[in-house]
């Protein structure tokens, strides 16, 4: 047990620093390629910081472990919104300090919440059989996912043209800012799997079971990459690039559902233990939460605490809660 434990903590040790500097460099691969620091958190930022859970997930489906993948990807966004809302509780600014900025950041928001959506309807509908490897939900979910990220580019395209920002340029060369990206990517990419393993050994000795282990402590070690990267945005200033983090690594958490079903001999959907419905249905109403807490306009900030990212924090606690007490 103890060996056991000491991995978890070197594995999240390495994607600590690894994800520090990852949001650096994909802050430089935004401003050089003009794609701007919103879509760079969305899709540069939110893929990469995601690589974890893909590959959990992945290798998960393999043992198989399906409930411990699942809970991971699911308890990932609760763990991501817990993220946004500690840290806008320690930003202190007067004011909603995320809001006017994480406003824009809607559209990805909403865009979450349909794909969960999606994610919890197969789940609660079984739908038996697979195409191509992959079962009717997984389908739906891949092109639910291109059709928002279509939405989320062209819209950011016309807010950048009705509403120009000042210039920004990068510190770093194209070459550099590429290298620095891809290969703090890759350290994640090879930290990550071996996480799989572990924690399923842990679930076994522990006596836990999967889908605990899975919604709470993998999801927790998962959900590192997002923290630390929105952290250091956020410190550097790039305020949207670390609110796209977030909500284009929830979305892509449930893309991620399409991997799992690619390698697991099967539909996931039709595997899944009963408790991954209520997370999902948890992921939604936080989210729907913290889009209203965004687009609220009045000053909001009571003394030091932002009321609306405090009951983030307890929602996300008490949803947490009820998957323990559930899988007992």
């Amino acid at each position: 047990m103890a060996g056991l434990i000491a991995q978890f903590i070197l594995i999240a040790l390495v994607v600590v620093v690894a994800g520090t500097l990852l949001a650096r460099f994909a802050d430089q691969v935004g401003l050089i390629t003009g794609m701007g620091r919103s879509m760079a958190g969305v899709v540069l930022l939110a893929l990469a910081t995601s690589l974890p859970e893909l590959l959990v997930g992945c290798k998960a489906a393999m043992i198989p472990a399906v409930d411990l993948t699942l809970g991971d990807l699911l308890g990932s966004s609760l763990f991501n919104l817990l993220i946004l809302a500690v840290l806008d509780l320690c930003t202190k600014t007067h004011g909603a300090a995320l809001s006017k900025a994480a406003s824009a950041h809607a559209l990805s928001a909403v865009s979450g919440i349909l794909l969960t959506a999606v994610v919890l309807f197969f789940l609660l509908v079984k739908f038996p059989g697979t195409f191509l490897r992959l079962g009717p939900g997984s389908w739906f979910l891949l092109i639910t996912y291109l059709f928002c990220l279509r939405l989320i580019f062209f819209d950011q395209q016309y807010a950048l043209s009705q509403a120009p920002q000042a210039a920004e340029t990068s510190t770093m060369s194209r070459a550099k800012s590429l290298t620095g990206y891809l290969l703090s990517a890759a350290v994640i990419f090879v930290a990550a799997p071996k996480l799989a393993s572990v924690a399923s050994e842990l679930a076994d000795i522990s006596g836990l079971g999967r889908t605990i282990v899975g919604t709470l402590f993998v999801a927790f070690i998962t959900s590192l990459p997002e923290a630390v990267t929105t952290l250091t945005a956020l410190r550097m200033g790039a305020t949207d690039l670390a609110i796209g983090n977030i909500f284009g690594s929830n979305a892509f958490n449930m893309l991620i559902f399409v991997g799992v079903d690619f390698f697991y001999d099967g539909s996931v959907f039709a595997a899944a233990a009963p408790t991954h419905a209520v997370t999902a249905a948890m992921v939604i109403f936080v989210t729907a939460v913290a889009i209203q807490g965004m687009l609220y306009r009045a000053e909001k900030r009571l003394w030091i605490v932002e009321p609306d990212a405090a009951l983030l924090v307890v929602l996300v606690v008490a949803a947490l809660s009820v998957v323990f007490w559930m899988s007992h």
